[in-house]
């Protein structure tokens, strides 16, 4: 098994690895529902803010200043109003990140999850009943909360109780459901964009993606290493059997997780103190790279363009809502690929393969450049008016799905000019469109559903949920971050922008190369080997 960036290694094979059960595949689909609400939020807001109803409504300034926008396409949308108000949720999130580290070690992963189901649910309540920017904005917060318990929680609690032959497939059930819920919100907004009271609607059936994953958190026991972290010894017992099978002994793997359990009692050290200690400078390094690289992909690029795209190639009138349904399938897809081989062929293979599939297409998009002849100005009216691409778009684009690549930006670049005056035509648009799809698949298979996986199964129990808040706080506050400047730098820098993500993406992928090892198959309590045997972490990690 090869668990550094040269040569490799036997990993420890464990004597309890367990074996699929219909009640861990239940359970593990059960938590994983979790990540509904998440990507509710991430298809449903985006789409909202393209809706005039709710423009008049809320923000009449981005409509005036869209009215008066000139031919430049980088700069027609650089407002940072609609931006401001979807970032509250990013912020927002970042906060109970870090405050869930805490709660999961004080009522448990499950118990965390049920609490983010709730915020989520009243939140969204909240939104949909909406009737000035202050009920919006308070309910966006409380979505941001319900967002952070869960993306902290879930993954945790998926890698605690899987198989860790399987661990790597029942997680990305996590991203899975992600996907579901940006599939399942951009239809709703598909059908809901012509009413009046559309975005009401919209925005208000997020309640049902929170009853259900709340009502699916209580139905389940929590994880047994929560459980003897906090004393329950027999109720972790009962937990594992349930998993593991009836006819399988658990009493060796709870032995392992109880001692695991008792030496991280005994050090008696606030766990974000610990996290900065030598020893975990591996881990820590990781769980902040992982997600900082994930949304440095250029995710946030695409979805400005994709309107224009979807709309050359005959979509029609609803080409934004179209666009984000087809990417959001071929996420779907290429979720469930990564499922199938992430046990098979390790994570470090589908990191290396998606990180080379997205830089050779990168060079290929750089190395042409297409003249056009229509003008921008030829379908302004149509980019304004039927695509109401917003800033929350770009936002949006961010997390949907988390599966759209820079290199077809960059092509869309190029193609429609340096001054962002020209548009693409049907040809290139087509080409255009596969190597979308292309890129959705290998983000899907990749830095999607890895980037939650891998901060999950790396830390030791006593700094687990501490090593899982920081991963997820590090995600809201680059995707603030780059919500916040994208659009000026797009309006600034035009094509350069792209070419700044495309560095990211080579630079993410030679990280990987060397940095990570293989974690597949290894059980939580045997993690450390893997850092010990690495070229480079050894010298942290050992002795």
């Amino acid at each position: 098994m090869a668990v550094g960036g040269f040569g490799g290694v036997d990993g420890p094979v464990s004597s309890f690895n367990g074996k699929i059960t219909a009640s861990v595949v239940i359970t593990c689909i059960v938590a994983a529902s979790s990540g509904l609400i998440f990507g509710y939020d991430i298809g449903i807001s985006g789409g909202v803010t393209t809706m005039q109803p709710f423009l008049q409504k809320f923000f009449p300034s981005v409509l005036r200043k869209a009215a008066e926008a000139k031919t430049n396409i980088y700069c027609v949308y650089d407002s940072q109003v609609l931006t401001s108000f979807t970032s509250s949720l990013y912020i927002a999130g970042l906060a109970a990140s870090l405050v869930a580290s805490r709660l999961t070690a004080a009522i448990g992963r499950r118990n965390t999850m049920v609490l983010g189901g709730l915020t989520f649910l009243a939140g969204a309540a909240i939104n949909g009943g909406a009737a000035n920017v202050a009920m919006l904005i308070f309910g966006r917060i409380l979505l941001g909360f319900g967002v952070g318990f869960t993306n902290q929680a879930t993954p945790v609690y998926l890698s605690e109780v899987a198989p860790p032959r399987w661990r790597g497939a029942f997680s990305t059930g996590f991203q899975f459901f992600i996907g579901i819920g940006v599939v399942a919100a951009n239809c709703i907004n598909y059908g809901t964009a012509k009413r009046s009271w559309g975005w009401r609607l919209s925005l208000g059936l997020a309640v049902v993606p929170a009853a259900i994953m709340t009502i699916g958190a209580l139905l389940i026991s929590d994880t047994p290493s929560s459980l003897i972290e906090r004393g329950k010894v027999e109720q972790a017992r009962h937990s594992l059997r349930k998993v593991r099978g009836k006819d399988c002994d658990v009493e060796a793997e709870l032995a392992e997780l109880k001692k695991a359990s008792d030496v991280a009692n005994e050090a008696k050290r606030e766990p974000f103190v610990t996290i900065f200690e030598r020893q975990y400078r591996p881990h820590l390094v990781m769980s902040i790279a992982i997600p900082f690289f994930q949304q440095l992909t250029g995710i946030n690029i695409i979805a400005f363009y994709a309107p224009v795209l979807f709309q050359s190639v005959g979509f029609g009138n609803d080409s934004a809502l179209i666009a984000a349904i087809i990417l959001g399938l071929v996420n779907l897809a290429s979720i469930l690929v990564s499922t199938g081989v992430v046990d098979r062929f390790g994570r470090r293979f589908l990191f290396l393969e998606g990180g080379i599939q997205m830089f050779v297409c990168q060079v290929c998009f750089c190395s042409c450049y297409f003249p056009i002849r229509r003008s921008y100005t030829h379908c302004q009216g149509r980019t304004k008016e039927s695509q109401g691409l917003g800033p929350q778009a770009i936002s949006k684009s961010m997390l949907v799905g988390k599966f759209v690549k820079v290199g077809v930006a960059v092509l869309l670049a190029v193609t429609t000019g340096v001054s962002g005056t020209k548009e693409i035509s049907k040809g290139y648009a087509i080409l255009v469109l596969v190597l979308m799809c292309i890129y959705a698949a290998g983000f899907g298979w990749s830095w999607g559903p890895l980037s939650w996986l891998i901060p999950s199964e790396i830390f030791p129990i006593k700094i687990r949920s501490t090593g899982q808040s920081i991963s997820v706080a590090v995600n809201f506050a680059t995707t603030f971050v780059l919500s916040q400047t994208f659009l000026t730098m797009l309006c600034h820098f035009k094509y350069g922008t792209f070419l700044f993500y495309a560095a990211w993406i080579a630079s993410m992928t030679i990280f990987v190369a060397l940095f990570l090892p293989e974690t597949k198959g290894i059980p939580l309590d045997s993690m450390n080997s893997v850092w010990e045997k690495h070229w480079y972490w050894r010298r942290f990690v050992s002795g």
